[in-house]
């Protein structure tokens, strides 16, 4: 793919009113790499916490055959769909759905997220990270992709074992390194937790870095053995 194909896929007009947050570093990049990197074409898409619908866009012009977008709130999805009309009007492959996170209907071929974080409103930051790890295979259908970024504060390493553990082959597609974000300072106990991450984020000329890291993660074939306990959702 040329880098004016490229471009021209991030080409885009995008309003953020209330609440939803402006495309972050974490977002603007795991667009590019989608860009880079067509996972989606002829495949059905879901899309978890899509927002601003710089991620949805991509992959809409990039051919997904069906592609569900989710956000928590109804005027969180309102914003979403508005910014696909804009970019992409007329638009008949895509629906709209209000639902927290994997609470959701349906298998995919690929399933695409920006997991929340330092703000995630969880004790344990990572609980997003770890609740696509260990359930995601239920909005995947078999040999499905899991595609996400993830900070080095994040812990990467811890990422990837629970992946392998879990029933993934997991890779990483890009890496890219930046500035903290203000309000990382701002969060006196997320600066202490992240000091105990090994490789969490570097020093340089006195300015911190984090590096984000995009992940993709296919699910290998697996079947439980006979006798083996199995629940309805598993």
């Amino acid at each position: 793919m040329s880098d004016q194909s490229i471009e021209s896929l991030l080409q885009m007009e995008l309003s953020t009113p209330g609440n939803v947050w402006n495309p972050t570093p974490h977002g603007i990049f795991m667009a590019e790499v989608l860009a880079a990197n067509n996972f989606v074409n002829g495949k059905s898409v879901l899309e978890l916490g899509a927002g601003a619908a710089n991620h949805t866009v991509v992959m809409l012009r990039q051919g997904a055959a069906r592609l569900v977008a989710t956000e928590i709130h109804e005027d969180f999805l309102a914003t979403t769909r508005h910014n696909v009309e804009r970019n992409f009007p007329g638009a008949q492959n895509v629906e709209y759905r209000v639902a927290d996170w994997l609470n959701t209907e349906g298998t995919f071929e690929v399933l695409v997220t920006n997991p929340p974080f330092c703000k995630s409103g969880k004790q344990n930051r990572r609980y997003y990270i770890d609740s696509l790890i260990l359930d995601g295979h239920k909005r995947l259908e078999p040999g499905g992709t899991l595609l996400f970024v993830q900070s080095s504060m994040a812990d990467l390493s811890m990422t990837m074992r629970r992946l392998d553990a879990n029933g993934f082959e997991a890779k990483i597609v890009d890496r890219r390194r930046g500035l903290f974000r203000d309000y990382y300072f701002e969060d006196a106990e997320f600066m202490r937790e992240i000091k105990e991450v090994a490789h969490g984020f570097e020093l340089d000329g006195g300015k911190h870095y984090e590096t984000l890291f995009v992940i993709a993660a296919t699910l290998r074939p697996w079947s439980p053995g006979d006798g083996a306990h199995v629940t309805t959702d598993s």
